[in-house]
């Protein structure tokens, strides 16, 4: 009887390893999954539940699950962007990257300031801008001046980033944060070794981060193109430019002007003819003179305006 008792004890223990490890290897089966859900979702940005779905469809291919979940966003982004074409878009961000002499500014539009200041749509401003630098650094000009380009909507919309073109892009955001959003427009500058280009941006939302340090967010937006008389200017030119970007965005001129331009005070619209706005005793002409700096050209957004851009004429 013992004997008998002893060997059901130990069929028991055997029995009861053999299930502790079918249940050890169902864990590291389940923590697999999970590790490969939680690095999907947070490379795609996608729910858990598309995720999770995406992997079962392709047997955790995560290669495969993302391409799905991009081809279905897209789809339901195009379906969502039909339902909700025509509503207005008033709010969104302008956007401005300056890498060196080359610098750009883009304006999206979306329907309410709550998401103008969610980072998926500033994400999608962010791409918008990048696309456009690098479309103008493609052109590899030898340059002896300065060039300037803008683009429309519809241009803005075919441009292509490293991902997709920027319709599929706006079409997934558009389905992300369910409100209409449009590509408004796009400037471009690119200046010679002997120019700067000032810039400016004002009305930067609190929340969200630009994952490049060149790049900003705001309401308004400026992007002033000099240069030095005598190529012997010793200050700074980044503090210089950025204090002429903010005179543009603060006073809206319309043209340059020029330096000998007698100013007609508050309703001045030339440049160099208007009070500076950081030292109003000043017109910018009186400013810029004696540090030995030529501004040739400036352009201006402002987020939402009807009007064309302030540009020199």
């Amino acid at each position: 009887m013992s004997a008998l008792s002893g060997a059901l004890r130990a069929r028991v223990r055997l029995v009861s390893w053999q299930q502790a490890g079918l249940f050890h290897s169902g864990v590291r089966f389940l923590a697999s999954d999970k590790d490969l859900l939680l690095k999907l979702r947070k490379k795609t940005g996608y729910s858990f539940m598309n995720c999770k779905k995406a992997l079962q469809k392709f047997s955790n291919d995560i290669k495969q699950a993302e391409t799905w979940l991009h081809q279905q966003a897209q789809k339901e982004g195009w379906n969502k962007a039909s339902k909700l074409q025509g509503r207005k878009t008033s709010e969104g961000l302008v956007g401005l990257l300056h890498e060196g002499n080359t610098a750009v500014m883009v304006e999206v539009n979306c329907e309410t300031d709550f998401v103008a200041r969610n980072v998926k749509f500033q994400q999608l401003v962010q791409q918008l801008a990048v696309g456009t630098l690098r479309h103008c650094q493609k052109q590899e000009q030898s340059l002896t001046s300065f060039l300037k380009g803008f683009f429309g909507g519809d241009e803005l919309l075919q441009m292509k980033t490293e991902e997709a073109l920027m319709k599929d892009q706006l079409a997934m955001t558009i389905g992300k944060l369910g409100e209409n959003m449009t590509m408004k427009r796009a400037v471009w500058v690119m200046a010679s070794s002997d120019m700067f280009i000032g810039s400016y941006m004002h009305g930067t939302p609190a929340v969200g981060i630009p994952s490049l340090s060149s790049m900003s967010f705001g309401k308004y937006g400026a992007l002033v193109i000099c240069q030095a008389a005598d190529h012997s200017f010793k200050g700074n030119v980044s503090e210089l430019g950025r204090r002429l970007g903010q005179h543009v965005v603060g006073m809206s001129p319309l043209s340059v002007g020029s330096v000998e331009d007698e100013s007609s005070g508050e309703t001045e619209t030339r440049m160099l003819a208007q009070p500076y706005l950081l030292e109003p005793d000043l017109t910018v002409g009186q400013y810029v003179q004696p540090r030995g700096i030529h501004v040739l050209d400036f352009v201006r957004f402002e987020c939402g305006e009807e009007t064309e851009p302030s540009e020199s004429s």
